[in-house]
């Protein structure tokens, strides 16, 4: 990503777009990850956080340009269709099938909405494409690189760590089962010194 940010000429969207690439899909991930951390299959918690960071795929039309990331990012993946197809699509490849159908509708829709709160001033999503070409916006939209998002990227990672206790296990499982047992090992080591 930082490869094609460089290829940006606009200086203002290639910050956006190295911001973007390394907080926000780890900040959706999260949040997606606590929407599932109940769930008892690991399978069934990576499907939710693959349906929340999913409406960035159309991120990926930054690949034929700016011009082209402008017009489709917020749209062809940020809607009630795209909503529902990866969460019909993610609930087949799961054991729990109607718990993860949900479950990754609302991780997709928590993704809609930080976006409308904290993409951008002026930055609208396109609900009902192709549909409708009605956007929606919110007045009080904040920037990307603000202190909001900071502030609920914190909550986030602290709310996946504090997993460790209840759950024994965070959203590191993602990546490694062996890193997050580390994790959870490390968490409750810390909090027996604290008590």
């Amino acid at each position: 990503m930082e490869a094609v940010a460089a290829a940006v000429t606009d200086p203002l969207l290639r910050a956006e777009l190295v911001s973007a690439a390394f907080v926000n899909p780890l900040i959706h991930a999260e949040l997606s990850w606590l929407t599932g951390a109940r769930l008892a299959e690991r399978r069934d918690r990576v499907l939710v956080v693959l349906a929340g960071v999913a409406p960035d795929l159309d991120g990926l039309t930054l690949l034929a340009g700016e011009e082209a990331y402008g017009k489709w990012h917020h749209v062809v993946t940020h809607g009630l269709l795209s909503a529902g197809a990866f969460a019909l699509i993610l609930a087949a490849f799961a054991r729990r099938k109607a718990a993860v159908l949900a479950l990754s509708f609302a991780a997709f829709h928590l993704h809609l909405l930080c976006d409308l709160a904290g993409s951008g001033p002026g930055w609208p999503i396109s609900y009902l494409w192709p549909f409708s070409s009605r956007e929606l916006m919110w007045s009080g939209q904040w920037d990307l690189a603000s202190w909001q998002n900071t502030v609920i990227g914190l909550v986030a990672t602290l709310s996946v760590l504090a997993c460790a206790l209840p759950l024994g296990r965070t959203a590191v499982e993602l990546f490694s089962l062996k890193a997050d047992a580390a994790v959870v090992a490390t968490v409750r080591a810390r909090l027996k010194r604290w008590r």
